[in-house]
């Protein structure tokens, strides 16, 4: 029986465990290389992008990472995970920090500003709606969240958020990358796929609603259909939806 796999070095990787278990699928963490060939799918989750690189550097799992990814199998990354998988990020700390990469954009790592900044955003979702039903909105938690601000061909936008043209946004290097690239779009990008890649700006693991877990699951299964890989249900699933807004966020810094 086939396990998703969700990165477990810091972040809301519990939250995903949750999730993937009340679809009756079994989440393993993952913290060494060799642990990456026990699954078939990868969730990389919400957190510190930057204590994340340094754990996986200490680790050496950037090389497992990278490879898991050029061999086509899925992978999803919510908010650091995104960072995470992007070709190119700006706004980094001093230094910057390593990259998976894999995904055809660029990544803004904190368009949205610092913890108090967070906030909560109904999103339009209708390639989601229409595959996973339920509602044509998701409710996006955003905890220090980046955003993309370029995608190449091959990569299709899921979700974007708008940006009011008086809204100042909270990032100091946001505004000079807007003054420097005269850069005066109305809206960012926040959910995108490319083939077996799926990225979010923000965190489904910290609502009960499952559908992009549910949606990343059929990536996944078609992956690997008619392989011995294909995930297989380990109980029953509840796709009950709550958009109630959250006031139990985790603090990421």
């Amino acid at each position: 029986m086939a396990v998703v796999g969700v990165l477990a070095l810091q972040g809301s990787f519990n939250e995903h465990i949750a999730a993937l278990r009340r679809l009756g699928v079994k989440g393993v963490e993952i913290r060494k290389p060799e642990q990456l060939d026990n699954v078939a799918s990868l969730i990389i989750p919400g957190g510190e992008s930057t204590t994340m690189a340094k754990l996986a550097e200490y680790h050496n799992l950037f090389p497992a990472l990278r490879e898991f990814v050029k061999m086509g199998k899925p992978v999803w990354g919510t908010c650091a995970g995104l960072i995470f998988l992007a070709n190119n990020a700006t706004g980094q700390k001093l230094g910057g920090q390593e990259l998976i990469g894999g995904l055809d954009c660029t990544v803004h790592r904190n368009f949205f500003g610092c913890q108090i900044q967070s906030f909560e955003a109904e999103l339009s979702v209708p390639d989601l709606a229409s595959k996973e039903g339920g509602p044509e909105t998701f409710r996006g938690v955003f905890i220090r969240a980046p955003a993309i601000l370029e995608v190449g061909p091959e990569v299709q936008v899921l979700a974007d958020y708008p940006v009011p043209s008086n809204k100042v946004l909270f990032s100091n290097s946001a505004v000079e990358m807007q003054e420097e690239k005269n850069w005066s779009e109305k809206k960012v990008i926040v959910a995108v796929r490319q083939g077996n890649l799926l990225a979010t700006a923000f965190h489904p693991e910290l609502t009960a609603d499952t559908r992009w877990h549910s949606y990343f699951l059929k990536m996944a299964s078609n992956a690997f259909e008619g392989a011995s890989g294909s995930i297989v249900s380990v109980g029953g699933m509840d796709l009950s939806l709550n958009k109630q807004p959250r006031n139990d966020l985790p603090i990421f810094q």
